[in-house]
C-alpha cells in the first residue's frame, strides 16, 4: 500500500506582509508539531513549464552570518543530491568547489567587516 508524508510550513506575516516567524513540521521527521526556522528555500521542478519554481523566505532575525552558512550547506547539499541523482560526479564535486570558494569569500567580507 502506497505511503504518504506530508511537510507544512506556517509562517506569521508582521503588518507590512514580510516574516516575522517561520516554522515546518514534516510527518516523517520525528518531530512533534512545528519547529521554528529563520529561513527557508523550497525549489520545485514544473514538469509542464519546465522550469523551477521556488518560495525563498527568511525572518528579520536571520542574521548575514547565519545567511552565508544556510547558502554554503544548501549548495553543499546541492552538490550531494546532484551526485545521488545522476552519477555525475564531475558537476558535483564542480558545485562542491564552488561552495568551498563561496564560503572563503563570505569569510573574508565578514574579517574585513569587523
Amino acid at each position: 500500500m502506497p505511503k504518504e508524508a506530508e511537510i507544512k510550513f506556517l509562517i506569521k506575516l508582521d503588518d507590512k506582509g514580510a516574516p516575522e516567524e517561520i516554522y515546518w513540521s514534516a510527518s516523517d521527521s520525528g518531530l512533534e508539531g512545528f519547529v521554528p526556522c529563520d529561513s527557508l528555500m523550497i525549489s520545485v521542478w514544473d514538469r509542464s513549464e519546465k522550469n523551477t519554481m521556488s518560495v525563498d523566505l527568511w525572518t528579520n532575525e536571520m542574521q548575514v552570518g547565519e545567511m552565508n552558512a544556510h547558502y554554503y550547506f544548501t549548495l553543499m547539499k546541492m552538490a550531494d543530491t546532484y551526485g545521488r541523482a545522476t552519477s555525475n560526479q564531475e558537476l558535483s564535486d564542480m558545485i562542491r568547489k564552488f561552495a568551498g570558494e563561496f564560503a572563503k569569500k563570505v569569510e573574508d567580507f565578514a574579517v574585513k567587516s569587523n
